[in-house]
Parts: C-alpha cells; sequence; structure tokens
C-alpha cells in the first residue's frame, strides 16, 4: 500500500510541475523570412509542426468568396503528382496525421509525425509537396465544388447557420469580415482553377508564414525543417493588412422568418483585437457575464430564474482587427421577446455595476485553475505557438497569463466593458420570429 501511495504522490507531483513549468520558446526566422517558435521536448517520440498563413477568408473579395477556403483545402487533395488518395494512403502508412485550421484571418497546416528518421522524413516529405507544390486538379476541384455547393444549399435552410451569417453580415457590413468562409452558392460556382493558383502565388509565400514547432527535436533539426519548408515557398510580396472594422452607428434588429419550433437570437458588437491590453478583463469579465456556463450570470438569470432559454452564452473572439462579441440564445418562439428583453436588462446591469469581488476571484480561481488544462499536450502548446507567432505577442504570453489573469480589478473589467461595447448600438438576430 505505502509503494502505491509513493508512486501516487511522485506521478501526481510530475504532473504538477509539468503543468507548471515554464514553456521555453525558442523563436527565429528562416533565411527566407519565415518566422519559426519551437519548443523542445523529448518527453514523446512526436513531432508537432504546423504552417499559418495570412490567408484566410477576410481575403476573399465579394465576388470570388469561396477561393480561400477552397484553396487551403484543394491543397491537401493533390500535390507534386500525388492524388489525394496516395497522400493520404502515404500518411495512415507511417501512423502521420495532416489536418489544418482556416478562418478569417489564418490558414494553417498540422502535422504530427513520430520522430523516429524514417517515420519523420517520409511525413515531412508529403507535407512539404502539399505545401509547396500544390497541383489544384481540375477534376477533384469540380468535385468539391458540388460538395461545397450542396452543404451551403443545406445551410441556407438551418437557423443556426442563418442566424449566424445574417449576424456577421449586419455587424461588418462591406468588411471582409462579413464573408462566409465557405463562400456563396454563386461564387462557389464560378471559381476556376486559375482563381486558386494566383491566390495561391499571393498568399502562401514565406514572408508572412509562421511555423511552429513542439516535439523530439533538437534545434539544429527544427531548423532544417524549417529551411526546407520556407525555401519552397512562393517568393510573394508584402500581404496587405485587413482593414479597420467600423463600429455600428445605430441599432440594427433583423427577424427573419423560420419554421423551426425555437428562435435562433444572437447579439453583438464588434469587440477586440487579438494583443490588446484589454483582453484580459473583457475575458475575466466575460466569464462572469456569459462565459462560465452555469455559474454566468446570463445563465443564472435567463435559464435558471425564469426558465426562458434552452441555452445562453457570450464570448469575445479576438483576431487581427475588431472581431465579434456576441450573446447567442435559443428559446421556444413565444419566449423569444421576453427572452431578449432579460438578455438586455442583464447586460445592462452588468454594464451599469460591473461584477462584485466576490465574482470576480471566483472567476480567477476558475480561470487559473484550469489553465494547466489548457497545455497539457503537444498539441494544445503548438496552437498557442502558432497564435503567438501569427498575432506577434509576446514569447513570454504563457508563462505571464495566470499573473495577468490574477491582477484583473472590478474597476478594470467596468472600464473597459463600458469602453468598448455600446449596447445602444448593438446588431440583433432573431432567426424564427413568433410575430410572423
Amino acid at each position: 500500500m505505502k509503494i502505491i501511495q509513493i508512486l501516487t504522490i511522485v506521478v501526481s507531483s510530475l504532473v504538477a510541475l509539468n503543468s507548471n513549468a515554464a514553456v521555453k520558446i525558442q523563436q527565429w526566422q528562416t533565411s527566407t523570412g519565415t518566422e519559426v517558435y519551437f519548443v523542445e521536448n523529448h518527453d514523446l517520440p512526436i513531432v508537432d509542426l504546423s504552417v499559418n498563413f495570412a490567408a484566410g477568408s477576410a481575403h476573399d473579395t465579394a465576388e470570388k468568396s469561396g477561393v480561400a477556403g477552397i484553396t487551403k483545402y484543394m491543397m491537401t487533395l493533390g500535390a507534386d503528382g500525388m492524388t489525394d488518395e496516395v497522400i493520404a494512403n502515404k500518411m495512415a502508412d507511417i501512423g502521420a496525421i495532416l489536418s489544418g485550421d482556416f478562418d478569417a484571418d489564418r490558414s494553417g497546416f498540422k502535422l504530427r509525425t513520430l520522430s523516429s528518421t524514417r517515420e519523420q522524413t517520409l511525413a515531412l516529405e508529403v507535407f512539404t509537396k502539399v505545401l509547396q507544390k500544390p497541383d489544384f486538379p481540375e477534376v477533384v476541384l469540380a468535385r468539391e465544388k458540388a460538395r461545397i455547393i450542396s452543404g451551403l444549399q443545406e445551410a441556407e435552410t438551418q437557423p443556426e447557420s442563418i442566424s449566424n451569417k445574417a449576424f456577421m453580415k449586419a455587424l461588418y457590413g462591406s468588411h471582409p469580415y462579413s464573408l462566409d468562409e465557405s463562400g456563396e452558392v454563386d461564387t462557389v460556382a464560378k471559381i476556376k482553377r486559375e482563381d486558386l493558383q494566383n491566390f495561391y502565388s499571393q498568399y502562401y509565400g514565406a514572408k508572412g508564414a509562421v511555423i511552429a514547432m513542439i516535439g523530439d527535436l533538437t534545434r539544429e533539426q527544427a531548423n532544417k525543417i524549417a529551411e526546407n519548408i520556407s525555401s519552397g515557398l512562393p517568393k510573394s510580396v508584402v500581404i496587405a493588412p485587413i482593414p479597420p472594422v467600423a463600429y455600428p452607428t445605430k441599432a440594427v434588429e433583423q427577424r427573419i422568418v423560420h419554421p423551426a419550433s425555437q428562435s435562433h437570437i444572437l447579439l453583438g458588437y464588434p469587440g477586440i483585437k487579438r494583443g490588446d491590453p484589454d483582453l484580459l478583463p473583457l475575458y475575466v469579465g466575460n466569464y462572469i457575464l456569459g462565459g462560465g456556463g452555469f455559474v454566468s450570470r446570463l445563465t443564472e438569470e435567463v435559464r435558471e430564474k425564469r426558465g426562458l432559454v434552452y441555452s445562453v452564452y457570450s464570448y469575445f473572439m479576438p483576431m487581427a482587427e475588431l472581431g465579434p462579441f456576441q450573446i447567442g440564445l435559443q428559446t421556444k418562439k413565444d419566449q423569444a421577446d421576453d427572452a431578449l428583453k432579460l438578455v438586455r436588462e442583464t447586460l445592462d446591469k452588468f454594464l451599469k455595476d460591473g461584477v462584485t469581488e466576490s465574482e470576480l476571484k471566483a472567476a480567477k480561481a476558475n480561470i487559473i485553475g484550469g489553465f494547466p488544462m489548457r497545455i497539457d499536450s503537444n498539441g494544445k502548446i503548438l496552437d498557442y505557438l502558432a497564435v503567438i507567432g501569427f498575432y506577434k505577442l509576446p514569447l513570454s504570453y504563457l508563462d505571464d497569463y495566470n499573473a495577468k489573469v490574477a491582477s484583473v480589478t472590478t474597476a478594470q473589467i467596468k472600464e473597459a466593458f463600458n469602453r468598448r461595447l455600446k449596447a445602444e448600438n448593438f446588431v440583433t438576430i432573431i432567426v424564427g420570429d413568433a410575430a410572423k
């Protein structure tokens, strides 16, 4: 029994040590100007790698909406003469995983592979060809366009998709953040192989790309991999930044008829950029408002006390420019107006009175206490490395996080929320209007 207890204590100590240990980030540039962020970790014989480009949907145009997303996806479906089936089989044969991310700001590719020489070499060979030599085969493009158009047509019938799309359009107007990541039925239908080739050449250059790596590598090995990837990328010009977001000058409310039994409601305002000093006061404050699940005010007031909604939440989505602050809820159609009124009242009270010291203490405890779970795997740290690199955040971001959360005050939260959010100019979307 004593041996088991000792082993349990040792394991628990190691877990605690690893969870709280500083993440030592090494940073440099390749010879072609690609930024590299690397964490050396030999605990497991695995390498996690990502490459991110400023090639998200905000770099589309309204006339060719969907090009960015299709370009990114098609890169994994044919490269240097390899078909999508060959790429998938090569990865499966060595136990490697090819994946990625895509949003308005970024297009990202990920690779997980064993660090053993054979497996790592073969995985990197395929991964590098995907990034450097995409084929954009015509037959595959036709197939994928048909699939995407079918998905878009299906989304046009779903209340959640309808509300999200209408919200972003109402919030951002003609700004590229309003563009749907998947494009539109009519724009996708017109996309040609030449559009993908042009987009790739313009937005997938070495300069501006960010390589993140973590795992069973030395600095020298990581540098060799980064040089090999970046040296074969297009020599494109510097990409123009995403234009600034304009704030709404008046309230907008849009009610959309839908046969669903529930009303889907979204309301919000342009929120915050990555790296803004207000980010943590807003994040901690929003945990109390609507980001903390069942312990949040919105859930307590609208769901628990009144039973008006099935779910209610709020969040800030920081982006290169002002990402959205959004409150979302679902409720029975005949309760929609009452629920929306109560949400607005709860928000107004939050802005007027701020948060209490006891609420702040509990929120900090939950956020800080949960932080080790956010960096408890190489994959999670890789995602942070990519964000730190892409948005030019301090290398000490992870090390400073808990201390900065702990330093947030009630006054900072109230001041930041009232300066950033103008509730009188909120955009509101109601899909499934009971009155209609």
